[in-house]
Parts: structure tokens; C-alpha cells; sequence
């Protein structure tokens, strides 16, 4: 586990130094070669350099282990973090639009080859990235990651839209086209609206782990189909579970014959707990509470059995 959290943190730290050296080159040559489009996405660039700083704070805070204030771990600081990353997103969206609406009023300005070279370069080291940091969150199971890998799409939409921009405004000046010199705007408001679009999902998902909201049902059922696989388990009464930071939480009420007594209860429960555990490496803990089977009597939930609302 130590060994996993050091490379999902070796992916975060080349993420923060990827996006710090294109945010300098992106505001340097929209600053050079006049380019609203190259400046607005080093602008947004420079918000994803603040986003890889908490993602890495979050990662190294989600890995101290439980103590008297946290009993249940720290593993909600990655949610935390992503919730702020979707924040920081939707900033920099509303001001990629805000730059982009005031560039059609704008002169036009010629379009620099060199300028249009640095939107390609960006796009793609941002795909490479996403790639990587992708993969890497899905092997490692870090939800800052698979923040991070979001934020990476969202810079190839808005580096390739400038590109697009860029290139349409660079042929309409060399063919005489009238009105090119206005597709660099509106390629930005076009890819600003699919980052505030990527940063809302991403808002909803951190925000549901945090208000405790269940894992998918079809994940439930899986969970069900391993409690009862053992004959001994005669019904499960309630089956919760919910993600905890990058792990899994689930608690149960079971049904076994009323004739076990407390040692057989005991070693059926662990026996499911660790069949779990193996079967889905992202659950971190399973409570069984055991209620009793009587055959051919009528089963009645206590009172311990909560009456969800479907």
C-alpha cells in the first residue's frame, strides 16, 4: 500500500511540473504573439498548477492512518480536494468565456505560426499526460488522480480549441477569408462550456461521496451475490455500502439459523468479510450484524433494519 501511495504521488508531482512549465510557455507566447486564446488557457493552466498542489496535499493526507478524531481514516481529503479542482475548473471556464466574448470585439491581430506551434505542442504533452495520469489513477485507485487525469481532458479540449482557432485565423489570413480572425474566440467559448461541463460532473460525484450517498446498485448486487453464495445465510435484511475517500465501507444485516450459536455466527461473518475483501480489493471494512432464522416462521425485520425510501 506505501509502495502504491509513492507512485501515485510520483504521478502527481509530474503532473504539477507539467502544468507549471505550460503555463509559462502558454501565457508567454499568448503575451508575445498576441494570442487571447494561448493567454486564457495559461491562465487555466496556472489554476490546474493550484489544483496538482492540493491533489498532492490530499494524497499524502488521505494515507495518515486513523486517530481519535478520525477514527474512519482520512480518506474523504482526496473528495475534498476533488470538489476543489471541479471549483477551480469552473473559475477558470467562466473566465476563458469572459476572454473569449471581449476577443470578438477586439482588433484583429495576425496570427503567429509560433503561437499555433505552442497550442499543438500543449495539446499533445496534455494527451500524454491524461494517458498516464488515467491509467495511473485506475491502478492506484486515487481519486485525486482521476481528478487530475479529468483536468488533463479538459486542458486537450481547451489547448486543441485554440489550436483549431489558431489555424483557422492563420489560413483565413493567408487565403484573405473574411471574419477567420473570429473562430479563436469562438473555438474558446465553445471548450470553455465542455470544462464547466467536465468540473460540474466532477462537483456532483465529490459531492455525493461527501453526503454519504450509496455506491451503484449493480456494485450492491455484486456484494449480495458473494453473501450469498454461503448456504448459511438464510437473507440479508439490509445491505449498505459507500465509498470512503478511494475505499469501500459496507455494513449488513444477515439472517442465520437461530440454532448457531455466538462462535458459529463469528466465524461465518469473517468468513464472508474476508471473502469480500479479497474478491473487491477497494472494500476497506465489512460490518455484519447477524439477526436470527427460524424455518417455517415468518420473518419479521427488527426494528434495527432502517426503512429506506426508494
Amino acid at each position: 500500500m506505501a509502495y502504491e501511495s509513492a507512485q501515485a504521488l510520483f504521478v502527481a508531482w509530474i503532473s504539477l511540473i507539467s502544468n507549471f512549465f505550460l503555463t509559462l510557455i502558454k501565457i508567454g507566447c499568448g503575451v508575445l504573439f498576441h494570442s487571447t486564446a494561448l493567454i486564457a488557457d495559461g491562465v487555466h493552466n496556472g489554476g490546474d498548477v493550484i489544483g496538482s498542489v492540493a491533489a498532492i496535499g490530499s494524497m499524502k493526507l488521505s494515507n495518515h492512518p486513523a486517530d481519535r478524531e478520525h477514527p474512519y481514516g482520512h480518506g474523504k481529503a482526496e473528495d475534498i480536494s476533488t470538489a476543489f479542482i471541479a471549483t477551480i475548473l469552473t473559475g477558470a471556464a467562466a473566465f476563458l468565456i469572459f476572454e473569449a466574448i471581449r476577443a470578438l470585439f477586439d482588433p484583429a491581430t495576425e496570427v503567429s505560426v509560433w503561437a499555433l506551434s505552442a497550442a499543438i505542442i500543449s495539446t499533445a504533452w496534455k494527451w500524454v499526460l491524461y494517458v498516464y495520469t488515467h491509467r495511473a489513477a485506475k491502478k492506484y485507485h486515487s481519486k485525486s488522480l482521476e481528478a487530475t487525469a479529468s483536468d488533463h481532458l479538459a486542458d486537450i479540449y481547451a489547448s486543441f480549441a485554440a489550436a483549431i482557432g489558431l489555424s483557422i485565423g492563420w489560413v483565413g489570413e493567408i487565403l484573405n477569408i473574411p471574419y477567420s480572425h473570429f473562430s479563436d474566440p469562438i473555438a474558446g467559448i465553445v471548450v470553455s462550456l465542455l470544462v464547466l461541463r467536465i468540473a460540474i460532473m466532477m462537483m456532483i460525484k465529490s459531492t455525493n461521496v461527501l453526503m454519504e450517498s450509496s455506491v451503484d446498485e449493480l456494485k450492491q448486487e455484486e456484494y449480495k451475490e458473494v453473501f450469498l453464495s454461503f448456504p448459511q445465510v438464510k437473507k440479508i435484511d439490509i445491505l449498505r455500502a459507500r465509498e470512503h475517500g478511494n475505499s469501500i465501507l459496507i455494513d449488513a444485516q444477515i439472517r442465520l439459523p437461530a440454532s448457531y450459536n455466538i462462535q458459529e455466527g463469528d466465524d461465518i461473518t469473517e468468513e464472508i468479510r474476508q471473502k469480500v475483501m479479497t474478491r473487491f480489493p477497494d472494500v476497506e471494512e465489512v460490518l455484519i450484524h447477524i439477526n436470527p432464522w427460524y424455518e417455517g416462521k415468518e420473518i419479521v425485520e427488527p426494528d434495527s433494519v432502517p426503512r429506506l425510501k426508494k
